[in-house]
Formats: C-alpha cells, structure tokens, sequence
C-alpha cells in the first residue's frame, strides 16, 4: 500500500509536457526473487523511478527497457532468467535462482488505460480490488495488451464469462495468477492480483510507548487512528504521523469506529478500567485481532471481571485476544516492543508463523501455479514478436 501510494504521489508530480513515463509491473515469479507478483516501479524518462521490482539489480535495464518503451508507446513483457548462476549478462552473478516477468508499459495520462489512475481510485477508496492485466493477445482476441478488467465488493458486469472465475478465486485467496485464455478465435494472456488496502490499526491509549508504534506503523504503510479518553495526551505534536487522533469516551469510542476484516485492535492504555470497559465492546464487534499490553494475568482478571458480572463470551471471541500483545523477540525498550507488536500483527494478517525463516522447510515464499510457466518455457525466449514479448537473461534480482 505504501509504495502505490508513493507511485501515485510521484505520478502526480510529473511534468508530461515535459516527461514521458512508463510503470513496470512484475507480474510472474517462478523460484525465488526478491520482490513478488505486484510489485511496481514507476519509471521517468530522465532516469528517475519510485518503487522497486527487485532488490536492486534488475532497475537499471528495467530503465533502459522503459525508454524504449516510452518512444515506442507500446508495452513489452522482460523475463528475467536467474536460474544460470554461469549466464553473466550483467555481469552481477549473485544467482537467485529465479524467473521474473515483468511488464513495462508506458503512460499516458489522459488515456482511460492509465494504470495510475487505477491505483489512485484505490488510495481514494482504500477497498479490496482484483485486478486483470492482459499482458499478450493476437488480434484474434479483440484484446490489446495493457487492457484491465476489475472486480470489486460492488457488483459489477464489466468482467467477462472467460476471465469470470479466476478474477473471483484471486479475489478471495489473494494469490496471483497468470494464465492464457482463449478468447474468440484468439488467445490472450493475463496477470491476476488482488490488491488489499492494507491493515488498520486503532491504538487505543496515548501514553509515551504508544509514539514509536504510531511512527512504525505509518513506515509500513498501515491506516493508524490513536484514540484516548484523556484530551491531554492526545497532543497532534505528540502524533503528527497517526492518520486519526481521536478524543472519546471509552463507552462511545467503539461507535466512532469503521471496524473492517484488516482492523487491528490495541488497548495500550495501562489503565485497567479503560482496557477493559474498551475490550468488552471490542468484544461484541466482528474485529478480527486485538492485542492488549501487559501481562496474561491482568486479561485474566478481565475475564473473571466479565463473568461476574454476567457477561459470557465465546471461545471463539476471546481466541482473538493476543493478551500479551506481540512476538517474543526478546523487546524491553518501547521502540523494542513497537518492533515486537508490529511483527505480531503483520504474522496475524499474512498468516505467517513468526518464527526463524532458517527453521522453515521449503520456500520461504509459496510457489505459484505452473502453468504460465510451462507455457513460457514453450514460447521462444529471444526473439521480440509483435505482442511486444521479449525475453533477456539476467543474473541476479
């Protein structure tokens, strides 16, 4: 979310009386590669660029691809072959062991096919999206490559039978997919991503330790509303990066809330009474994580405070609560805890275990469907035809 939003930002700025651009998109990974499906970089024909396709090594021929591709004014797919360590096209060698397409295709920005302007509607809207590139097509298909087909949460038409299920199944695994089509008498092939807003985080407290959580937050990219009951702490220099700071009573604050299935929940406020008359309505919401600082005792003694009062919760409702909040990398100061708390969380909503990735059998990354792959490997891996597929070898990503 964070490098869309800065491509979006950057995009703004330019110049186009000026400046031509073009945005590279990596859009099939097969082995290992430093950056994922989706991830972009937008590209200025006078050598600058935001984002990042690879951990630094592909940039500079991606730029030089994007020059040809911002004169030409058609888009082009590069496959990035790592698999030789001995194949020294660059000259780098470092050997990652991967193939990565990536697609370069320039901007127009009055042009309905912008793809910025896509990504902008999405940091206006902040709603979960799949997204359908063609990335090759014949004439046959009555499709060019760069056209997009989107799928939202609101019903919507405009997605074709051919592309109906597997947009659908990206939007709802959120795993990318390439694959070809048949499409009339012709053929096409298309990148599928989901495109998620990112998490939500509500800090509910205003003490000192609640400052370098805010801070890490915001570096990530996440949404951060810091919410007290106590206007004194809530000083907007004490949290110029918090999205929202909001003043509330603890029985209303819940009402104030947009509480969606990325929301993350954290009672920091080291004042008992506010923790819990906070949890018992964050309780009765459909918050997926809430974490809560201190030690299991004091969410213990919550929970006894809850029965006796005649209050009965789920199983399923208290499994929610991470009490006490984050991973246990060893933390004491408050920047270490807002290290421990943010891991936590991101583990929680990527559903990744949290532990040494050295102790983790297979790839660190899950493999995506073969298909595509096979499919490319059939196709010639040289020449550049007129669908603008070209291929070159690389070393290193």
């Amino acid at each position: 979310m964070k490098e869309i939003t800065r491509i979006v930002e950057v995009f703004e700025q330019i110049d186009f009386s000026e400046r031509k651009a073009a945005l590279a998109t990596v859009v099939w990974v097969e082995g290992s590669s430093y950056r994922r499906p989706g991830a972009r970089m937008l590209i200025t024909d006078d050598g600058r660029w935001e984002g990042a396709i690879s951990g630094g090594c592909l940039e500079g021929d991606a730029l030089r691809k994007a020059r040809q591709v911002m004169l030409d004014g058609q888009p082009i797919v590069v496959t990035y072959d790592t698999m030789d360590d001995g194949a020294n096209s660059f000259g780098v060698g470092l050997g990652c062991n991967g193939i990565i397409d990536v697609l370069i295709e320039p901007i127009a920005p009055d042009s309905p096919q912008n793809p910025v302007a896509l990504l902008k509607e999405f940091t206006s809207k902040r709603d979960v999206r799949a997204l359908a590139t063609v990335l090759k097509s014949d004439e046959l298909s009555g499709l060019m490559p760069g056209n997009r087909f989107l799928l939202t949460e609101q019903p919507d038409e405009s997605v074709p039978d051919w592309l109906s299920d597997d947009i659908h199944d990206v939007f709802s695994t959120g795993k990318p997919l390439t694959r070809t089509y048949s499409v009339l008498s012709g053929s096409v092939e298309v990148f599928i991503e989901r495109i998620d807003p990112g998490i939500e985080l509500v800090i509910f407290g205003a003490g000192y330790d609640v400052v370098p959580v805010a801070k890490m937050a915001r570096e990530l990219g996440w949404q951060v509303t810091v919410t007290d009951d106590c206007i004194a702490h809530l000083s907007p220099k004490r949290f110029p990066v918090a999205t929202c700071v909001l003043y509330s009573d603890r029985e209303a604050v819940i009402d104030k809330l947009t509480i969606t299935n990325r929301t993350a929940a954290v009672l920091m406020s080291h004042n008992f009474n506010y923790d819990r008359a906070v949890l018992e309505k964050l309780l009765a919401t459909d918050v997926p994580y809430i974490g809560m600082l201190g030690p299991r005792k004091r969410f213990d003694k919550m929970q006894d405070e809850f029965r006796k009062d005649g209050l009965h919760f789920s199983v399923a409702s208290l499994e929610r609560v991470h009490a006490p909040i984050g991973l246990d990398v060893g933390a004491e100061t408050p920047d270490e805890i807002a290290l421990s708390i943010m891991a936590e969380i991101k583990a929680f909503f990527t559903k990744g275990a949290g532990g040494f990735l050295k102790d983790k059998p297979g790839p660190i990354h899950q493999r995506l469907s073969g298909n595509a792959a096979d499919h490319r490997r059939q196709a010639d891996p040289i020449a550049l035809d007129a669908t603008g597929y070209d291929a070159v070898s690389a070393d290193a990503v």
